[in-house]
């Protein structure tokens, strides 16, 4: 994409080759450089080439095979050029979660935008009325699950030439996150946008990981309950005028159980769009989602391979058992679980895996590495660690080389946090 392949490199970009300040992200990519010789620093993330394409491959074949539409959720690499690609792989659209990723979405040529929350900052509002006023080709969805923010953003949009469209969000219950609590709750909310001259009704959603009790019974029993409403909103006669009704839910943790209670969802009086949003499958990971992936339920349906590492240098050996690696805090996620080592480069390029050696804790800009008796580990070796939680790991890098197998670097991930 000509904004990403423009930037000129600088200081902002950490891990990148100190010798290619001045060239633009365009000009470095064509050099193709090795991520092991071509003088990046360390520490320096890092994403498979080879992992990307496969995961994007593989819930398109998901969706294409159950009937789903697909808007993946952004928020996780806020990287317009992945967007661009999970489009290229049939997506409907793009989800986002608060203003300032809508407008990232739409100013890299994003046309189909689902807002996974309630929108009633009035300036982001009138943002967006304008640009629904002057791009017919601009469709954005958004959620509403209280009264009250029906009321603030028909307040906000008053004498808007187009209506926004609205699905009302069901909650999981008492504890969970967002979301209209009861189906009454949603009824009310349903008639709030009905008397909106600026806001037209366009189905329900929601987002099943966060009901309480967390586990597959739950999950299922919410999904019956969405889609009933869905029903009954639809035989009440809420949805005329519809081209379709948008039915939506679905993370990277469930997408097998929504696809399941989707199919069974009854002929309505128009056509649905069944809309997943499951966002962190792009680049998946070594820790969390590799362990809840729906395809370990469903391994016949496909499977995820981890896009990350981190490639990381060891400083210090203090003491037999211990050692210190130049990455920490401020570039690895660790809100769910801690980095894993993975393998150690030596000086001469041979890798070996890491084993023997485990992440105790992070400081902001060091691992704490402890080293099992007899494993080899020297100061100036480079260790890769894979991670948990994509979301918070894209957000630490502005910018990540994406490498081929054998360490060739053929393209760089601008993100926008």
């Amino acid at each position: 994409m000509p904004q990403q392949a423009d930037e000129v490199i600088d200081h902002r970009f950490k891990g990148l080759p100190p010798d290619a300040e001045g060239l633009t992200v365009g000009e470095l990519a064509a050099e193709r450089r090795s991520l092991f010789t071509g003088g990046f620093t360390t520490p320096v993330l890092t994403l498979s080439a080879g992992a990307l394409e496969h995961n994007l491959r593989a819930l398109a074949a998901f969706c294409t095979a159950h009937g789903l539409a697909f808007a993946p959720h952004g928020k996780t690499s806020m990287a317009p050029q992945l967007f661009h690609r999970q489009l290229e792989h049939g997506a409907w659209g793009i989800t986002v979660a608060v203003p300032h990723q809508l407008r990232v979405a739409y100013a890299h040529g994003v046309k189909r935008i689902f807002l996974a929350n309630e929108l009633v900052d009035a300036a982001a509002l009138r943002w967006l009325s304008a640009r629904l006023a002057a791009d017919p080709g601009l469709r954005v969805i958004c959620y509403a699950d209280s009264v009250e923010g029906v009321r603030l953003m028909d307040a906000a949009l008053a004498g808007a030439p187009r209506p926004l469209d609205v699905v009302v969000e069901l909650g999981g219950g008492p504890g969970a996150r967002t979301g209209a609590r009861t189906e009454d709750t949603c009824r009310a909310v349903a008639d709030a946008v009905a008397a909106s001259a600026v806001l037209r009704l366009a189905g329900v959603a929601g987002y099943e990981a966060e009901v309480p009790t967390g586990d597959e019974a739950g999950v299922r029993a919410w999904l019956t309950r969405l889609l009933a409403l869905a029903e009954e909103f639809d035989e009440g006669g809420r949805f005329d005028g519809l081209d379709e009704i948008v039915v939506s839910a679905g993370g990277s943790a469930w997408f097998d159980a929504v696809a399941d209670a989707f199919a069974g969802l009854p002929e309505l009086s128009r056509p649905v769009l069944k809309l997943l949003r499951s966002g962190a499958y792009v680049s998946h990971d070594d820790v969390h989602y590799r362990r809840i992936t729906p395809f370990n339920r469903i391994p016949a349906e496909g499977s995820l391979e981890p896009a990350f590492r981190i490639w990381t240098q060891v400083v210090s050996r203090p003491e037999p058992g211990q050692a210190f690696v130049n990455a920490g805090k401020r570039d690895m996620a660790y809100d769910l679980d801690l980095p894993v080592p993975l393998t150690v480069r030596a000086a001469d390029g041979t890798v070996r895996e890491a084993a023997g050696i485990t992440v105790r804790k992070l400081s902001d800009q060091h691992a704490w590495l402890d080293v099992a008796d007899g494993t080899e580990l020297r100061v100036g070796e480079w260790v890769s660690l894979g991670m948990s939680h994509p979301c918070t790991i894209f957000e630490k890098w502005p910018l990540i080389p994406q490498v081929d197998a054998d360490g060739t670097v053929t393209d760089y991930i601008r993100t926008y946090f």
